[in-house]
């Protein structure tokens, strides 16, 4: 994939692994719009990059995704990159039922109904550009479930299903799909619960996992991890029940 001279949308491009790719394919000289539900976050980024677009959208729901995709094809002919980055983690015990599942933000809908529909809604803006890409962000996570955060795994292995998926119907026109699978960055998602669990040692930078991103972007690799999640994607199902074992003993 080319690096410069794309018109990209990254949605939760305010923070994290979004915003570090904002700032990566700035510099090699490629228009970026940024959106995310936090106005404040995406006015910080623009601040330190007038050159970024930005957008305030949730895209909890349907309504959501269409009045971005509208937003994007009014104002940016030339978008040819999709990158669904937008997420939340959230620590769920189901032992005592549904409550805490209902009592916060929908996971499903955010991490997987929202990338699923922007995608289908932003093939028909980027096909026929050249280079096109959706480019989608999951996790470690989608190969070996956190018992203490099981539905943002369950939507990181559908997000990762839903790659494989798209790669295959959409290369006949020319559209590539990328998928991101970073392992845990600083700063983390969930820190109120990551703090709670004191031994994890997160050292990873986004810039530093950007950089990774960018160089296998360029050499067309489909599936992008680091570390402990490049070693998940070509995992072995044992070693994968080895991993989930060691990974949920405290549970």
């Amino acid at each position: 994939m080319r690096l410069s001279d794309n018109t990209l949308l990254i949605t939760g491009g305010g923070s994290g692994i979004g915003l570090a790719l904002a700032e990566a394919f700035l510099q090699h000289g490629s228009e970026v719009i940024i959106c995310g539900r936090s106005g404040g976050r995406l006015e910080a980024a623009r601040r330190r990059h007038p050159a970024l677009h930005t957008k305030v959208s949730d895209l909890s729901d349907a309504a959501g995704c269409q009045e971005l995709a509208r937003w994007v094809a009014d104002r940016f002919e030339r978008v040819n990159v999709l990158i669904n980055h937008a997420g939340i983690q959230r620590d769920i015990d189901f032992t005592s039922g549904a409550g805490e599942f209902l009592a916060g933000d929908n996971e499903v809908r955010i991490n997987l109904e929202a990338p699923i529909l922007l995608s289908g809604l932003m093939v028909p803006l980027i096909a026929g550009k050249h280079p096109a890409a959706i480019i989608n962000v999951s996790s470690g996570l989608g190969f070996v479930p956190a018992a203490r955060m099981p539905v943002y795994s369950a939507t990181k292995a559908g997000l990762h299903a839903f790659s494989m998926a798209l790669r295959r119907q959409l290369a006949p026109i020319g559209i590539q799909v990328f998928e991101v699978v970073p392992p845990a960055l600083t700063p983390a998602l969930n820190p109120e619960a990551r703090a709670r669990r004191p031994r994890l040692q997160i050292d990873l930078e986004p810039a530093e996992f950007a950089a990774v991103v960018m160089a296998d972007l360029e050499a067309d690799v489909a599936e992008i991890g680091y570390g402990f999640s490049a070693d998940l994607i070509r995992a072995s199902r044992t070693e994968i029940d080895r991993r989930f074992e060691q990974m949920n003993s405290q549970w």
